[in-house]
């Protein structure tokens, strides 16, 4: 099984301005995010990464660079690891989304709800999905890779392979700069860790605990 370490983003001044970031380029990591990397560059350096992967957004690139420095791995982007598609709430301000009737939605039925002009947090789930059942196939058990991309999507393929209703996934934590284990293969998935912060007490490689893989009930 390999392991995959999914990373959310450092901090960055956007969210903390009350706007709802999305795919809006541009955004970089803040004073406190770039120590955040920093942190997770250090605490990762003895980790022997196979690869290092990222959402091609800035601060998603900006938290995995520390990360990537002295190993002689390049970050490769994938786009489909990008953020939800928020479409027309992109750039609003929260303030005014959280009096909108749909934000209860967002919030208490998630799979009920589509963003205008966007994409479904189904939609978004099944993207993020493809991806690590790809990243699966294509590395060896046992290899250790790092994944770093948005809240959102970690929450939603770690509910996957949880086995959480879509509905649920709110209720997960996923901090700026955290790290969440997962371990991937033909013989099932486990998630042995959330929203962990630096230092790191990593699970050794190996295939003892694996349990059966589940899928997410999406009614």
């Amino acid at each position: 099984m390999p392991i995959f370490l999914l990373i959310r983003h450092g901090e960055n001044d956007y969210v903390k301005a009350g706007k709802l970031p999305g795919r809006v380029v541009g955004i970089h990591l803040n004073e406190r995010g770039l120590a955040q990397a920093a942190a997770l560059g250090e605490s990762l350096k003895d980790t022997p990464l196979a690869a290092i992967y990222s959402s091609p957004l800035e601060r998603a690139l900006e938290t995995a660079a520390p990360i990537a420095a002295g190993r002689g791995l390049e970050i490769q982007l994938i786009p489909d690891l990008m953020d939800t598609d928020v479409g027309e709430w992109q750039a609003e301000e929260l303030k005014k989304l959280y009096k909108l009737p749909e934000w209860k939605t967002v919030q208490q039925v998630p799979s009920r709800f589509t963003f205008p002009g966007g994409e479904s947090f189904l939609a978004c789930q099944a993207r993020m999905v493809a991806v690590f059942e790809l990243l699966a196939q294509k590395h060896s058990d046992d290899e250790i890779v790092a994944v770093v991309f948005h809240a959102d999507p970690v929450k939603l393929v770690l509910a996957y392979y949880l086995g959480m209703p879509l509905d649920t996934f709110q209720r997960l934590g996923c901090d700026t700069a955290s790290l969440s284990i997962l371990r991937l293969g033909k013989g099932g998935a486990q998630v042995s860790g959330m929203n962990l912060k630096p230092p790191f007490a990593l699970p050794a490689p190996g295939k003892k605990g694996e349990k059966k893989r589940t899928k997410n009930n999406k009614s």
